[in-house]
């Protein structure tokens, strides 16, 4: 009888400390995976203080930058933004001269809105053929291919434009030149294909299945579900897409810059020369000498595109905003 009680004994304290060990091996578990994640949280929030801080000192350099052409050489915004006389002094000696910024102003807008006119329609048309047509051959085929479009570098699109697209305008339109802004804004077209494609599909792909179901059961065809309701239930999406894509269009130097002619005239047609702020940024830069004034007026464009970019960004949340509230 002692024996047994001995051994029923030895039975619970055996069971008692294997019990207390993996209790104490949870804990000491529990405890190293909640300092990891304290680790992780950490690097995270480092990684978005070091971001915002980041876009802040590249804010405030070109504030620094780009203001001296107005506080410390004496020219108004109305004649940098409004005129088309571009004559800056080069050196710090010289005379003031003119900052007449309004011809690379219009040049972007005209290259990028037309640039954007071409591509949004077919950009969406393959969004809706890889998403609704043919989902397989678009996830196994289109997709990749669009992708590979992205990692494609600029100098790229500009070399084929350059040598392909530039002597087919001026043959085709019987012009002296190809270097027109109608060129610049088919590379760009191309360029933010891809951007717009894919932003576009993930928003279709997104619209729950029971619109189609409840679309399909009130007898619509497959046409009339994909006119009527998926792409309105995914328009936030496809707009915050096209935003994307006009971003990136205006933000594009090199491969614009090779095929526009980089001529200083504000264009009076889609065949003429003309010049992007992106492309006069890239092209006179590295030719001008800090504290000039032409170096100066360089500087205030790219503080004119920052804006740009941060006006593209609060109309890209104020979409997401909107289509959350109808969702």
């Amino acid at each position: 009888m002692n024996k047994k009680e001995n051994t029923k004994t030895l039975d619970i304290n055996k069971y008692e400390e294997n019990f207390k060990a993996k209790k104490e091996s949870l804990y000491y578990d529990r405890k190293m995976k909640n300092k990891k994640e304290i680790s992780w949280q950490f690097i995270i929030f480092l990684s978005g203080i070091f971001v915002i801080s980041l876009t802040i000192a590249i804010g405030a350099f070109l504030i620094y930058k780009g203001s001296y052409t107005f506080l410390g050489l004496g020219h108004s915004l109305s004649e940098f933004l409004f005129s088309s006389e571009f004559k800056p002094a080069d050196s710090a000696n010289a005379p003031k001269g003119l900052i007449g910024s309004w011809a690379f102003i219009s040049g972007s807008l005209l290259t990028c809105g037309l640039a954007l006119l071409i591509s949004t329609p077919f950009s969406l048309a393959a969004a809706i053929f890889m998403t609704e047509i043919a989902p397989k051959f678009g996830k196994k085929v289109f997709q990749p291919a669009v992708e590979i479009f992205v990692g494609i570098p600029s100098i790229v699109y500009g070399w084929t434009g350059l040598t392909i697209l530039v002597p087919f305008i001026r043959d085709t339109f019987n012009l002296g030149y190809g270097n027109t802004i109608f060129t610049a804004a088919l590379v760009l077209s191309i360029m933010i294909f891809p951007s717009i494609t894919s932003v576009a599909s993930d928003a279709i792909k997104s619209v729950p299945k029971f619109y189609r179901e409840g679309s399909f059961a009130l007898g619509a065809t497959r046409w009339q579900t994909i006119y009527k309701v998926v792409v309105p239930a995914a328009m936030s999406g496809i707009i915050t897409g096209v935003i994307l894509g006009l971003a990136r269009a205006f933000g594009e130097a090199l491969a614009v810059a090779m095929v526009i002619g980089k001529t200083r005239t504000v264009p009076k047609s889609l065949f003429d020369s003309g010049s992007t702020l992106t492309s006069i940024i890239a092209s006179n830069m590295g030719n001008t000498f800090d504290g000039t004034e032409y170096n100066s007026v360089l500087w205030s464009m790219a503080l004119l595109l920052f804006l740009i970019s941060l006006l593209f960004i609060f109309l890209i949340h104020l979409v997401g905003k909107k289509g959350n509230q109808y969702e």
